[in-house]
């Protein structure tokens, strides 16, 4: 007789993922963030100064000093351009801001400085974030391991001196101290940090273990064969650093066209100014029209078009769970036509569960009675297979019996006496070798054959029954991988550093086709930078360290926020909060809704400035109606990007993925 358990356990306790340590760049020590937050300050102080009819004087001077604190940067760096023949959009919106001012518009210039160094200020606070968790994620490896010395003595000795061909020493509950193979000793390692795998691997002699990974309770003797910075852990900080650098220039739409625009304005103001003059015109009016053609041929609402639809959709993005940490991110969200999905931690919770009971025949047991009987012996270990049969047993309300002359060994399993009774659970290679229990390799077979990991039950020397435990899939798994395969044209890829049988097993369940099994964070950046070499888009979903490389290599990269390490929710472009997978084809959808509105807009943008530009070039556009219909045209595209704030908006996007 066998049981399935599809409850979800109650308290599901895991063995923790090692944190990387949080040493974070404070928001406020960056010079951009402080000069933001000054022109910020200033421009609230100025506002209602200026709304109310306060002193000119007043509000005069704190917009100017807004001009000053938000200006300055960008203004710089765009006269560093300058000097390297390049003309960029900061520069031109200083000198529209300056242009507006120099007329009289000074709220809407300074509007602009505001708006333009609040944005590079979000921009500097990711990248110096990115660049903490890279710092951060080199403490996984211990500063120092104790070194075997030929005579057998030990000394410890700092990891980054340890040379290849050293012996080290692993005491129970350490982080290994460099890559290399067992030489001596047994026990269970977790290399969830390297590989994504849910549950500890056992180690044994001629086994491969990982820098930073963290040893169970057996002692290991291991045998260095990479330098440390060769390490896989070393080599994941490397290739993080790189694909951020190498990654392609992030760029709003507007920004692929703010050279041609930027020069083009620039040139033609100057001709409306001294070609009217050349002709006969008094400086005062060919001043005026220049003017007038600056302001209305200025790209404020080229600007708005983009920005109000993208960070519309980050607000309501937000709101469903899912952070998107720039308008730079939400724009590239909609363009994905390949996507990669982790296996561990992103289609699963990573949370090992009891999935299935079998006692044995002649066992005496039901299925209540083996849980139990397992759980009982298995109730003074750490072991994250142990917290699961605990958990399971305790969702059932079981009675737990004492457990006593508790042993454990690192690979094979625990041993406990209850009631009376020699308990051993663990793994059925080692319990049930040779021929002697073929039902029993039987009912094993059949729980590994379906992804499941088979633990073997047997009281005084006798199998009485085996138990299947699994990653538990999310709920919204299949119904995420069918609309995210409608959304890019193609169905998603499983990359996952778990074994092969496993993963085809949980992509079978979801409706994956392509699964490539057992990778290491090099693997996986490999098969991105091979479909990106192809011209795709690539969208890699992934939580852990191992997963950091692909996010940061990818086109867009999203974390899963719960249990998703420090350094992947650092590197990744957008994370899911509260860890729901049916938001990220919304998401998706929803940036495509905002691209949408941002091309209307700028439609509408060019609509309006080709008309004012035309009137002001062909007849003599006043001021006051110029300024209206320029502002005219800014209040029009950016009441219809706010469209995307609805509530209404997000349950219809989740629901429509169709591209």
């Amino acid at each position: 007789m066998s049981s399935v358990l599809d409850q979800r356990p109650a308290a599901a306790a895991t063995e923790p993922r090692p944190p990387v340590p949080k040493r974070r760049t404070r928001v406020l020590a960056l010079p951009e963030a402080r000069w933001a937050l000054a022109a910020l300050i200033l421009f609230v102080l100025a506002l209602p100064v200026y709304l109310l009819g306060g002193p000119a004087w007043l509000w005069g001077a704190l917009f100017a000093a807004t001009y000053v604190t938000g200006g300055w940067e960008p203004g710089w760096e765009g006269c560093k351009a300058l000097k390297g023949r390049t003309l960029d959009v900061d520069l031109l919106m200083v000198v529209a801001a300056l242009g507006a001012a120099a007329i009289g518009q000074v709220f809407d210039g300074a509007l602009l400085i505001v708006i333009f160094a609040t944005s590079g200020a979000l921009e500097a606070v990711a990248t110096a974030r990115t660049a903490d968790s890279v710092r951060g994620l080199l403490n996984l490896a211990p500063a120092t391991a104790t070194r075997l010395l030929p005579g057998g003595t030990e000394e410890t000795v700092g990891a980054a001196t340890l040379a290849v061909g050293d012996t080290i020493l692993v005491r129970p509950g350490e982080r290994v101290g460099a890559d290399g193979k067992v030489v001596d000793g047994a026990s269970d390692v977790d290399q969830a940090t390297i590989t994504g795998e849910p549950l500890p691997v056992a180690k044994q002699a001629g086994d491969e273990v990982f820098a930073g990974t963290v040893n169970g309770t057996g002692a290991l003797r291991v045998r260095v064969e990479r330098d440390p910075s060769d390490s896989v852990i070393a080599r994941i900080v490397r290739m993080v650093e790189e694909a951020s650098e190498t990654k392609a220039p992030t760029q709003l739409f507007i920004e692929k066209v703010e050279q041609r625009y930027s020069l083009g304005m620039v040139i033609a103001t100057l001709a409306v100014f001294a070609v009217p003059l050349a002709f006969g015109d008094t400086l005062s009016a060919a001043l005026l029209r220049a003017m007038t053609f600056m302001i209305v041929a200025s790209p404020c609402a080229v600007v708005l078009s983009t920005m109000p639809p993208l960070l519309s959709a980050i607000a309501n993005a937000g709101r469903h769970g899912v952070l998107a940490k720039s308008a730079v991110v939400m724009e590239r969200l909609g363009q994905i036509d390949t996507v990669a999905l982790d296996k561990t931690g992103t289609l699963t919770e990573g949370t090992p569960y009891v999935t299935d009971l079998r006692p044995l025949p002649g066992s005496d047991l039901n299925e209540a009675g083996l849980l139990a009987l397992a759980a009982s012996a298995e109730h003074p270990s750490e072991h994250p297979l142990a917290r699961a049969l605990v958990a399971a047993a305790r969702e059932r309300n079981l009675r737990l019996s004492e457990a006593v002359d508790f042993a454990s060994v690192p690979g094979q399993g625990v041993t406990a006496t209850v009631e009376g009774h020699t308990v051993q659970v663990g793994s059925p290679s080692r319990l049930l070798n040779g021929a002697a229990h073929p039902p029993q390799r039987t009912v094993v077979a059949e729980l590994e054959n379906v992804g499941r990991t088979a633990v073997a039950v047997l009281r005084d020397g006798v199998p009485v029954g085996v138990l299947g435990i699994a990653d538990r899939l999310r709920p919204d798994a299949a119904a995420t991988v069918a609309a995210l395969a409608a959304l890019a044209g193609r169905t998603p890829v499983l990359l996952t550093g778990d074994n092969e049988r496993a993963a085809k097993h949980l992509a079978d369940q979801v409706g994956i086709t392509e699964v490539r099994a057992a990778l290491l964070p090099q693997d996986k950046v490999r098969a991105v930078r091979e479909w990106e070499g192809e011209g795709k888009r690539v969208l890699v979903v992934g939580d852990g360290v191992n997963d950091a490389p692909a996010l940061a290599a990818a086109h867009t990269g999203i974390a899963m926020g719960k249990a998703g390490s420090d350094l992947a929710l650092e590197t990744a472009d957008a994370v899911v909060v509260r860890d729901e997978l049916a938001a990220i084809p919304a998401v998706v959808q929803l940036s495509r809704a905002a691209r949408r509105l941002v091309i209307q807009n700028l439609s509408i943008a060019a609509l309006f400035i080709t008309a004012l530009v035309i009137w002001d070039l062909a007849a003599t556009l006043p001021l006051p109606l110029g300024v209206a219909g320029h502002e005219g045209s800014t209040v029009i595209v950016g009441l219809n990007g706010l469209r995307l704030l609805r509530e209404a908006a997000w349950p219809r996007l989740a629901k429509d993925t169709t591209v």
